[in-house]
């Protein structure tokens, strides 16, 4: 059985001249991952891995909810491959991940994120929001994902909020 759990990076900001893979979070985007960590204990996940996409706010996001789930951020891996908007270079990682990795949580962006969810997965999700979350199970003993998997769970940080 393999999990992959999908974490879009939380609301970033706009208000500076940076480059794409350096916008910060803004201050919802650390709340939101904060609320989100904290019902991500009720999971209890215990991901073998955690990977992240370089950018600043994906990894900010990440550093977040890790902190929240106690997983040591300097056990965090960085790929390339995961600062990805159509989900191509994505699903290629998640293809070459190593195979004594039975749950993984992926960070990163849309549409990749979207868009993988929903042919990945067997529920259709109309858009991932930022900080939002989609754990998939696939009944299979290896990351050559040849079928669909179950949504386990999905998790928005609009649902958490009164």
């Amino acid at each position: 059985m393999k999990n992959l759990v999908f974490i879009r990076h939380g609301k970033s900001s706009w208000d500076y001249d940076f480059a794409d893979d350096l916008r910060p979070l803004k201050k919802r985007g650390v709340e939101d991952g904060k609320l989100i960590g904290e019902e991500l204990i009720t999971w209890n996940l215990n991901p073998d891995a955690i990977f992240s996409s370089p950018a600043k706010r994906a990894y900010d996001t990440c550093k977040i909810i890790s902190e929240k789930i106690g997983y040591d951020i300097d056990n965090v891996e960085i790929s390339e491959l995961l600062y990805d908007f159509d989900g191509k270079r994505v699903l290629n990682f998640i293809i070459n991940l190593e195979e004594d990795l039975d749950t993984v949580i992926l960070f990163g962006h849309n549409h990749a994120f979207t868009a993988l969810v929903n042919s990945l997965g067997s529920v259709s999700i109309s858009n991932v929001p930022t900080t939002g979350v989609v754990w998939i199970s696939f009944n299979t003993n290896d990351w050559h994902i040849k079928q669909t998997g179950t949504t386990v769970k999905t998790l928005f940080p609009k649902q958490l909020k009164n």
